[in-house]
């Protein structure tokens, strides 16, 4: 998954009905299960926004993303890696750090108190 372009708002073809919102960590993520692939879902809410990504850290091939930190660079939302500290933008999946490949970024949007992912199949 980790050579995977981040998935458009306008390439959505499905919205996956992930779990309602009260499922999820303030301030953290968790992980989804979608089709076979692994997704890390992160409520930013000292941004009041959802963010989703690919669970793979591309350094060390390990599903754990969805347990890194998140926090902002520059006015960039971004997650660590608990592993070893890479950091990945939530918005476009690029690696801030520069030492890894970019991760997939999905959209997230809320309706009826669930958590939706869009995928592009």
């Amino acid at each position: 998954m980790n050579t995977q372009e981040s998935i458009a708002d306008t390439a959505v073809k499905t919205w996956f009905k992930a779990a309602p919102i009260e499922k999820f960590p303030k301030n953290a993520g968790a992980c989804i299960k979608y089709k076979d692939q692994q997704i890390a879902v992160f409520n930013f809410t000292r941004e009041n926004k959802w963010y989703a990504c690919q669970n793979l850290c591309p350094h060390k091939m390990e599903m754990v993303l969805s347990r890194g930190m998140i926090g902002e660079e520059n006015g960039i939302p971004k997650v660590a890696c608990p592993l070893h500290k890479n950091t990945f933008s939530l918005e476009t999946g690029e690696s801030i750090t520069g030492a890894c490949d970019a991760i997939t970024t999905f959209p997230v949007k809320i309706a009826d108190g669930y958590v939706w992912v869009g995928f592009s199949d």
